[in-house]
């Protein structure tokens, strides 16, 4: 059993029935992801019980600056070969040392942002980019499953190349997608933030950051849009106390920003304000939060957060201390590139909800999905049978 970043679990001398079936202390112990809060709690138990579904990030659709007009070649073909690898990996079987049994047919993608990549760049030039590598993310992924080269509905959120002060064309097109996405139920006032229901799974989608908390005067770098009381709102009114596990995904990464930071400290450019970050963890405490998925980093990471610190480090928290002590501990997961025009070290998430627990697994490439193959990692947590406070 190896581990990378004291997070990751590799199953590979175990089957997947014999990982999942194994207590939750042993995954504790282990350094995988906790055990303590029960995501089996909020789902019933059918004979399609298992919610599946795919993870990209940072597409960063790419336009040729020389000719504004039409994509960069290896943005066609990045993007377009990742489509291709996601439409055929159902019903194909994993390996056994990834976990082993058939990818199912997922429910959506969801999309970490960046979904182009000359949103944070003004001119004449950039502006008729913007609406070319817009344009091509929507023929090559579509929004339903029925309408573009993506076999399978698509959730984007905004990222810093999308609109980092929360306008632009893609901000303008995400806002109208979201009118007929299919199976929306919530979208914020400023139509930039919605969320869905995949059996008793709920979603939840808010953009670049999470915030903005009250009483912090300090201007943020990157415009949270709301999101934070969108979130707050969303889950009192469409999960409240029922116990159903929720899945949040935004953009900028969680770990750099996780840090101490007086209420009247000086603004410093970070891409995330420490306080919203702190008022993000609040949030989610009282609430069933399975995982919660970003980007930006274009690296693969995947930790426990407490709301603290960045990692708990060297010390072990108790499924008590992660249950009634004053630090819930959430699963974080940070995806690496999916199909960046330049570089051909990319990969996403394939997700597995049901009431036996979470399974996570990386799907990679090292030539822009020429070929591609499962990572030898499995992050799995076993559903506990506790419902949640």
């Amino acid at each position: 059993m190896s581990h990378v970043d004291g997070s990751v679990v590799s199953s590979g001398s175990l089957s997947r029935r014999a990982f999942v079936a194994g207590s939750g202390a042993l995954l504790a112990s282990a350094g995988g992801l906790h055990a303590g809060r029960s995501l089996a709690a909020g789902l019933k138990r059918a004979d399609d019980d298992v919610v599946a579904f795919f993870l990209v990030s940072d597409t960063h659709f790419l336009a040729d600056k020389n000719d504004p007009a039409k994509l960069e070649e290896s943005s066609v073909e990045h993007t377009g070969r990742l489509v291709e690898t996601l439409n055929k990996l159902p019903g194909t079987e994993i390996p056994a040392r990834s976990g082993a049994g058939v990818v199912r047919k997922p429910a959506c993608v969801i999309h970490g942002g960046d979904v182009i990549d000359t949103g944070d760049k003004s001119g004449k030039v950039q502006e008729v980019m913007q609406r070319t590598e817009m344009a091509a993310f929507e023929k090559t992924m579509g929004l339903t499953g029925r309408d573009g080269g993506l076999d399978f509905p698509i959730y984007e959120v905004h990222g810093n190349h999308d609109g980092p002060g929360g306008k632009g064309h893609a901000i303008d097109r995400i806002i109208e997608r979201n009118k007929t996405r299919p199976g929306v139920t919530h979208v914020s006032s400023n139509g930039l933030h919605y969320s869905w229901d995949v059996g008793d799974v709920h979603f939840v989608n808010l953009g670049i950051v999470v915030g903005s908390v009250p009483g912090i005067a300090r201007r943020r770098r990157y415009a949270p849009m709301e999101s934070l009381d969108f979130l707050v709102k969303d889950l009192k009114e469409k999960v409240g106390t029922s116990g159903r596990p929720v899945i949040i995904t935004h953009h900028i990464d969680i770990a750099r920003y996780t840090v101490p930071v007086p209420d009247d400290a000086p603004f410093s450019d970070k891409e995330w304000d420490p306080a919203d970050v702190g008022g993000f963890h609040t949030a989610l405490e009282g609430y069933n939060v399975p995982a919660v998925f970003y980007g930006h980093t274009h690296g693969r990471s995947v930790w426990r957060w407490d709301g603290k610190s960045a990692a708990p480090g060297k010390e072990k928290l108790t499924d008590a201390e992660m249950e009634t002590g004053d630090r819930r501990v959430y699963d974080i997961f940070n995806c690496d590139n999916s199909a960046t025009p330049h570089g051909g070290q990319q990969a996403f998430f394939y997700v597995e909800l049901s009431p036996e627990g979470l399974t996570v697994r990386e799907y990679s490439t090292k030539d822009a999905w020429k070929t591609g193959f499962w990572s030898p990692l499995v992050w799995q947590r076993a559903g506990a049978a506790v419902a949640a406070t």
